[in-house]
């Protein structure tokens, strides 16, 4: 039997483990944060609308159970299209964008390189055997990536923070500068990561001349059944002088796209979250759905996005291949001028210039 590791709605990828993993993360001491997110009640960090993504343990199950007992997917066994890279070939990525999968892209320009959520696991799972199995390979070895300047984590979740990638990235590279939102700062450097710089919403830090700014987002934490909203979840803006780069993260949809826009301007380029999103009920306040996330590219006003967080693991009940295809319908009715999703495949990299 599978059982999820927290009593919310996050994510399957939660439900790896055998029940006797429940309890791992024992207790923590919990630092206070001086932080509007932060509330000293509960020692948890909150929302800024307020909204909670508290669901009973008998939702839970119901969703668990038509979760192991769905309709066979074929892009569970086959996955989807591959574009593999070699270490000379990633050698020459300038100016552009490479997906490598779920929500890990790579952008290079101006002669920096920033990485989002890097994730290279065989299953988003602090289990090796259970949990969401990658369907669609990594493109490339991490040990073949070119230098990377900044590597930015939107949060704790398993799918978004790969702890043995992180190690090796840190290892490989010690001068690589990791910002990481509230509260993880504490868990990499336990991991042997030292270079890491922690912000709260609306903060900034600079790494050599490439601005950093940490970006409210809708959305939870936990890595395990102790520590659920001890550490915060954001997405992240990279400005350049004549470039800005907008990583939304994991996020359900709410007016903080907006107010990005409004502080920080415009993105030249955003990766945006489209899949992860059924049943709807439970998911709304996690994660968008592809309508959403076209709304999400008209909020914060990018010239264009790539579509992530679909494709690479089989986290929720939608046919893996049905965002791509609802994100298309949905361009086609938001008739958008001037704005557009660029769907990739998982490895294929494209120009950040044209």
């Amino acid at each position: 039997m599978i059982f999820p590791l927290s009593l919310n709605p996050g994510p399957l990828y939660k439900w790896g483990a055998v029940v006797m993993a429940l309890v791992l993360g024992g207790c923590s001491s919990m630092p206070v944060y001086d932080s509007p997110q932060f509330e000293e009640e509960t020692m948890t960090f909150q929302n800024p609308n307020g909204v909670r993504n508290d669901k009973s343990f008998g939702d839970l199950m119901g969703l668990a159970y038509n979760y192991m007992t769905r309709a066979d997917d074929p892009y569970e066994k086959s996955g989807f299209p591959l574009i593999t890279s070699t270490r000379a070939e990633l050698a020459t990525l300038a100016e552009e964008v490479l997906w490598v999968g779920h929500s890990t892209v790579i952008v290079s320009h101006g002669g920096q390189t920033i990485m989002t959520d890097p994730v290279f696991a065989d299953r988003a799972s602090p289990f090796s055997f259970a949990g969401p199995k990658r369907v669609t390979p990594v493109p490339f070895k991490l040990a073949d990536l070119p230098p990377i300047d900044v590597v930015v984590i939107s949060h704790s979740h398993y799918d978004h923070l790969d702890k043995a990638a992180v190690q090796e990235l840190s290892r490989r590279q010690p001068e690589l500068v990791f910002v990481v939102p509230l509260g993880l700062k504490a868990v990499l450097n336990d991991w042997g990561v030292s270079n890491v710089r922690e912000l709260d919403w609306w903060q900034n830090t600079e790494v050599d001349g490439m601005r950093l700014t940490a970006t409210p987002v809708q959305h939870w934490s936990s890595r395990s059944m102790s520590d659920r909203n001890e550490t915060l979840w954001a997405g992240w803006m990279a400005e350049w002088q004549d470039f800005k780069f907008y990583f939304a993260g994991d996020t359900g949809y709410s007016r903080d796209f907006v107010e990005t826009r409004a502080r920080l301007g415009a993105p030249d380029l955003a990766a945006i979250p489209i899949g992860a999103y059924d049943p709807r009920d439970f998911m709304r306040a996690s994660h968008v759905n592809p309508e959403e996330a076209v709304q999400i590219l008209k909020d914060v006003g990018a010239t264009k996005a790539v579509p992530i967080h679909w494709g690479t693991y089989k986290l929720t009940l939608e046919p893996m291949n049905e965002p791509p295809q609802r994100l298309r319908r949905a361009l086609e009715e938001a008739r958008l001028e001037g704005q557009d999703f660029i769907i990739l495949k998982h490895g294929e990299r494209v120009s950040i210039q044209d």
